[in-house]
């Protein structure tokens, strides 16, 4: 469960490493976000020859939580920390990194994330 001034860590190599939200996409009353969902946040740390500077805006796509996630067939899964992929823009949904680090949740492919989950290390 990601909300407003959560703190994620990056899983790619854009650059970036500590990112905090600002703002849940889907609506005015949106107050959280999980597995899947597009959030604006800032960057708090960086690399310092990354592509992302610090204090840049970007598009992340959650891709992990520590709150447990239902499926369809009753199962959950749950991480052992709240991540997420930065993303160029909504519609075309390219990683602005080449390699994605950690497991990803399955319901990123399903969402039309596909780029990601094919860089993806697991998919669980």
């Amino acid at each position: 469960m990601i909300q407003h001034r959560s703190m994620l860590t990056v899983a790619d190599n854009s650059g970036a490493r500590v990112l905090q939200v600002v703002h849940i996409y889907g609506g005015s009353t949106r107050r959280k976000g999980g597995i899947g969902s597009i959030v604006n946040a800032v960057v708090k740390q960086a690399n310092p020859h990354g592509q992302v500077k610090e204090g840049e805006l970007v598009k992340v796509v959650i891709v992990r939580t520590r709150k447990e996630h239902g499926r369809a067939d009753g199962s959950y899964v749950r991480f052992s920390d709240n991540a997420g992929v930065l993303i160029d823009n909504q519609k075309d949904k390219n990683p602005r990194g080449t390699r994605i680090f950690g497991p990803i949740a399955r319901e990123i492919r399903d969402l039309g994330f596909a780029k990601i989950t094919s860089m993806a290390v697991e998919v669980v």
